[in-house]
């Protein structure tokens, strides 16, 4: 029951992020961006939302979807990349342990210096990983790893 219940907040929560697609569509964007859809676990909605909000610089959209608290990260149809939530219900367990996203910033060192003076740990440093830009890794107010990562700008 507890897997019947996930996957239908996780298809109603694609469904209004419009990831509903005709198949060619879908086919391309697989190809390229197989990745639609997370959710990061919570256990303090308001907490969380107000961390990633001032982190992020951007407004998160709280629904009730199939009846767990989801707070929606901006989406924009047919755009690269995936988009999410935070989600807080009895299946979601925050944790440092399992995978992680990464979040592209435009600035990784002033997010990371906006990370600390919000009180959070660092938990991997400011990297330069060659073409792939710079990364970062800090634990958000619930728990979990939150990757990020700065493109470099300076590729030819």
């Amino acid at each position: 029951m507890r897997a019947q219940k996930l996957a239908a907040a996780c298809l109603l929560a694609m469904a209004l992020l419009g990831g509903c697609h005709v198949k060619e569509q879908r086919d391309n964007v697989q190809d390229k961006h197989p990745v639609f859809y997370f959710e990061i676990p919570v256990t303090n909605m308001n907490r969380a939302v107000t961390f990633y909000e001032d982190l992020m610089e951007l407004k998160l959209d709280r629904q009730i979807v199939d009846g767990y608290e989801m707070a929606l990260f901006p989406f924009a149809d047919g755009a690269p990349g995936a988009t999410g939530a935070l989600a807080k219900g009895d299946v979601y367990k925050p944790s440092k342990d399992g995978a992680i996203i990464y979040f592209q910033v435009r600035d990784i060192k002033s997010t990371v210096e906006k990370a600390q003076k919000l009180g959070r740990p660092i938990l991997y440093p400011v990297k330069d990983v060659g073409e792939a830009g710079f990364v970062a890794e800090i634990e958000d107010t619930e728990g979990n790893r939150l990757a990020l990562n700065q493109p470099r700008l300076d590729k030819e």
